[in-house]
């Protein structure tokens, strides 16, 4: 109940201002004793006693904002607009818009058409085909980069980007679109036919098809995708195949799966064929699998009847011996890599080392092909090679038109062993068919010179290729890159080979930024190589990308080749820096004991250099295989936007320093600088007060510069630890210690 007043009381009066209307400009939102309000930004009230001001022409509300928040407008188009193609993927990537209209909400949607003629010239077009896959999604983007599955072959793809806010939908100006056309370069029609299942068991299906008539290209082999059919694609799985057929293992029970085939040429891969599914074998304990029992029954059979066939072949003609000593280290090899869990794909063959064989003749003939040398011709020398000159060329290929080809010359007065030693290679990279592996082309050997024939690559080395195209990549192009490479080496894995000079001096870039492992020449370093030193056997290999047990004890392995990957991460993130800069291989090798890692290149994220760290672990069992880094670079170049969160969670890699017992920690100035052999610029940092590791982790490159660091590769260094030491101190902080 009210308090009732009395005689002496009397209400006292509002201020003059409280119940005076609104004056235009102002706004009260409903009747009360409160001040008249300002009208927000970009909106206005022409009227007294209003109640809301109304927005400019051009300006917009959304329906939940309330009277009090400024009117915005939709968002400008993206910016920088940009494409990246390789062999199963396209990517989109593009920065954020100039405007964005006055609000956080900003998302993206990707749409895609397909135009008969020049865009934009009013040739009809339509939306791209259905089936056409978006990783993460084509609406509602929240990251700047989306990745393009399935795409057709030679098409011509118009994709256009467009920047939405709350309230691009009220908003009737035209919209404001980033757009670009994408040529897709593979090579051809689908050269797949119908694709049948042979049998099924609990975890297997047998799985065989039919190529087209009269196919335009020779067919190398057979790329086989599957995935289970509730998953609608959000994973899957893929193995490779020479024959037109496989068996795909490891399958659960009772499910239905989709395949996709699609055919590889010496031109690329074509477009798959259509979906077919195929379901696994319910699980019953009382039926038995009588299909799978026939099938290992006749396959036992016939594996035995052939290696008797094969064996007195063998005798006959005198390889046995040879023969017989590659298989038996070649098996030891294939038992080791299953011991430890891994596991070849099915459809690739073991490698067998040439040095096994008592005539290598025998293995030129076997993994090469002989050329007749009036079929190349020789253009111009592009470098120099350990046995001779390396040229660039043509090849004629009969019924087809000339390839563009590299030749390596044996130069002239050569002994025999030199000869074994430079056909070695050859016999080595003709056992191998892989899109990032450089292919061998073939050789020739009963006429002088003596060559060696391979695909030609058009940008060359990629350590050079990086530094002539120093920050024109963007992180998600880079990772593209090392994916390749991780393919490659994940290949030869599988085959059982260990490369022991992976370097990005030895990987090769074509015209499509794809990347292609080579220099498979006895994994040995020329003698002049200022980067090799002796190991303990004699040997002479790269000290900065080898593994601490390979320099000190010659214990080679795909462990030791994931080492040389993290350094090759190093350097395509660096854009081909040299790893240690002008430390000596001394130097090196003791920082490497005392647990020092190469820092972050400057702009690298930290996941990347996370991953670099796990390939740095010095227990070589604690480093991942090149199926786990690929997998994790997959992870990186289909959803950017969360490459963080993905770090975070996948436990497979170190979370944070703490986690990497080889982590470097530094106690004062002079060890960071010391540590990366900067030790000259430790005067500069104090009398530009930076007496701290804290302060020193708040710099950047233009701080680094302000303080006299002038020579452009020391300022990199700098900056590329200091990212490193930021993130260390962040650790240190957390966990409660002083710095």
């Amino acid at each position: 109940m009210p308090t009732k007043l009395t005689d002496n009381e009397v209400l006292a009066p509002l201020p003059y201002e409280l119940w005076l209307a609104c004056e235009p400009g102002f706004y009260k939102a409903y009747a009360s004793n409160i001040k008249c309000s300002k009208c927000p930004p970009h909106s206005s009230s022409h009227d007294q006693a209003a109640s809301i001001c109304h927005c400019d022409k051009g300006f917009y509300r959304a329906a939940k904002d309330p009277p009090s928040s400024p009117c915005s407008r939709p968002p400008s188009a993206p910016r920088n607009l940009v494409s990246f193609i390789n062999d199963t993927a396209l990517f989109l990537q593009w920065a954020a818009p100039s405007d964005a209209g006055g609000r956080k909400d900003l998302s993206y949607n990707v749409l895609c058409q397909r135009c008969k003629g020049n865009h934009g010239d009013g040739a009809p077009c339509e939306p791209c085909e259905a089936d056409l896959r978006f990783i993460p999604r084509p609406l509602a983007l929240t990251g700047t980069s989306v990745a393009v599955l399935d795409f057709a072959l030679h098409g011509d793809y118009t994709f256009h980007v467009e920047a939405v806010n709350g309230v691009s939908s009220l908003a009737v100006v035209p919209r404001s679109l980033a757009n670009i056309t994408v040529t897709t370069h593979q090579s051809g029609p689908a050269l797949v036919g119908v694709v049948k299942r042979d049998w099924s068991s609990l975890s297997s299906i047998a799985i065989s098809w039919t190529e087209v008539e009269q196919p335009p290209a020779d067919i190398l082999d057979y790329e086989v995708k599957y995935y289970e059919k509730e998953q609608e694609q959000l994973s899957y799985s893929s193995t490779r195949t020479k024959p037109p057929g496989v068996v795909v293992t490891g399958l659960k029970p009772g499910t239905l799966y989709v395949f996709r085939v699609r055919a590889r040429t010496a031109a690329g891969y074509t477009a798959y064929c259509p979906k077919f599914e195929f379901a696994t074998v319910e699980e019953d304990p009382n039926v038995a699998d009588h299909g799978q029992v026939l099938v290992v029954v006749t396959a036992t059979v016939g594996g035995c009847s052939l290696l008797v066939v094969l064996t007195l072949f063998l005798l006959i003609t005198g390889r046995c011996q040879g023969y017989i000593k590659a298989r038996m280290k070649s098996e030891e090899k294939r038992r080791t890599r299953l011991q430890s869990g891994h596991v070849p794909f099915s459809g690739i063959r073991t490698y067998v080392d040439p040095d096994t064989y008592e005539d290598p003749t025998q293995a030129v003939e076997e993994f090469t092909r002989e050329i007749d040398p009036s079929r190349i011709r020789i253009e111009r020398v592009i470098g120099t090679g350990e046995f001779g000159e390396v040229c660039s060329g043509r090849l004629q290929i009969l019924g087809k038109p000339d390839v563009a080809v590299a030749i390596k010359t044996l130069k002239g007065g050569y002994s025999e062993q030199q000869r074994r030693d430079f056909l070695r290679e050859a016999t080595v990279m003709g056992q191998f068919l892989n899109p990032n592996i450089i292919r061998l082309e073939g050789v020739v050997t009963r006429s002088r010179p003596v060559m060696i024939v391979v695909e030609f690559m058009e940008n060359g080395a990629l350590d050079s290729f990086l530094r002539s195209h120093d920050g024109r990549f963007t992180v998600v192009q880079l990772s593209g890159l090392l994916r390749g490479v991780a393919e490659g080496m994940t290949y030869l894995a599988d085959m059982g080979y260990i490369h022991r000079d992976l370097a990005a001096r030895n990987v090769l870039v074509d015209q499509n930024l794809v990347c292609k492992v080579s220099d498979f020449g006895m994994s040995r370093v020329v003698e002049d190589d200022p980067d090799s030193a002796y190991s303990a056997s004699g040997g002479k290999i790269p000290i900065r990308w080898t593994a601490p047990e390979a320099v000190a004890y010659g214990k080679f392995s795909s462990a030791s080749d994931v080492w040389s990957y993290g350094i090759l991460m190093w350097e395509v993130m660096s854009y081909g820096e040299r790893p240690y800069w002008e430390m000596s291989n001394q130097d090196v090798i003791l920082s490497i004991e005392e647990g020092y890692r190469l820092p972050a290149p400057m702009g690298c994220p930290v996941a990347l250099h996370q991953l670099m760290l796990h390939c740095w672990q010095k227990e070589r069992l604690q480093r991942p295989h090149f199926t786990d880094v690929a997998s994790f670079l997959d992870k990186l170049i289909h959803n950017p936007s969360t490459l963080l969160a993905l770090v975070s969670h996948d436990h497979s890699f170190p979370e944070s320093p703490e986690d990497m017992r080889d982590y470097p920690l530094f106690i004062s100035i002079g060890d960071w600088l010391d540590s990366i052999q900067m030790s000259q610029y430790k005067s500069n940092f104090l009398v530009a007060g930076y007496t701290t590791l804290d302060s020193i982790s708040t710099m950047c490159i233009d701080d680094v510069r302000r303080i006299g660091v002038c020579l452009i590769g020391h300022q990199r260094r700098i900056v590329s630890s200091i990212q490193s030491l930021r993130l260390q101190l962040h650790h240190i902080h957390q966990s409660g210690f002083p710095v």
